[in-house]
């Protein structure tokens, strides 16, 4: 059984402190730790890069997560809800974030950040990708405490099916929150963090991100249950699925031309 966690964490009077927003801090902290260590590989060496720019680069890149992974919910996913009730977007803390649409809103912020800072847009993206994947897996923590984004129908004898009473159905299992958490933030920041030690081509970096989040997810979906305002897609692929597939194609022209210069 899902331990049920009270979503709010701490009250301060008529203050509530989310279980959910707490999950988007610990990111933000992780991506700064992260960042911090990168400047230190040696790959890293010679590009200019100081602490005052990470800094920079994170308040950046919460305004793309936040805006972008909002706004790719309600257009990505429930277009006639947030239409209909433009004021629901701002209620971040009820859950409701697209990772696509704030890898995009991300894009967006670092795009202005490197215009600002007269630097390659793919330079940034390359010191940033291996730092992402951690908070990637404090997201999938916080989506579990809040029992929310649950997996398939599981076969009972799997030792770790695990029933959502939020589905509505008491039935087990995957708890496809966890799998994200290990595959999309754990495996991914192992391979990214090895692979981004040594010097690249200029996007390589950033490619083998886009190509490792979007096989990983792809791979997560078939254990996640549709949403079901929108269920199976086309080729019975879901809506997360679709959205891979031009993420990993990216990924591979992207690897492909750092590997050519």
């Amino acid at each position: 059984m899902h331990p049920q966690f009270d979503p709010v964490a701490l009250s301060l009077g008529p203050i509530q402190v989310h279980w959910y927003g707490l999950s988007y801090l610990l990111a933000f902290v992780l991506f700064m730790w992260t960042a911090r260590l990168r400047l230190r590989q040696g790959a890293m060496a010679g590009q200019g890069w100081t602490t005052r720019d990470v800094e920079d680069l994170m308040f950046f890149g919460i305004l793309g997560v936040i805006l972008g992974g909002r706004l790719g919910y309600a257009l990505f996913y429930k277009p006639e809800l947030y239409l209909a009730q433009p004021l629901e977007i701002l209620k971040v803390w009820q859950g409701g974030m697209s990772f696509h649409g704030g890898l995009l809103g991300v894009l967006a912020a670092m795009a202005l950040f490197a215009r600002l800072r007269r630097r390659s847009f793919l330079q940034v993206t390359d010191l940033i990708a291996p730092c992402v994947p951690l908070g990637l897996a404090s997201g999938r923590l916080g989506n579990f405490i809040n029992g929310e984004l649950w997996g398939r129908v599981a076969d009972a004898s799997l030792p770790w099916a695990m029933v959502f009473p939020q589905s509505g159905v008491m039935l087990p299992r995957h708890p496809s929150q966890l799998y994200q958490l290990l595959l999309e933030g754990v495996l991914l920041f192992v391979c990214l963090w090895l692979y981004a030690r040594h010097r690249r081509g200029l996007g390589q970096v950033s490619g083998l991100f886009l190509v490792g989040y979007g096989v990983l997810r792809f791979v997560a979906e078939f254990f996640r249950e549709p949403d079901a305002f929108l269920g199976l897609l086309a080729l019975n692929m879901s809506m997360g699925q679709w959205l891979c597939v031009p993420m990993v194609a990216a990924g591979l022209v992207l690897w492909w031309r750092g590997a050519r210069d």
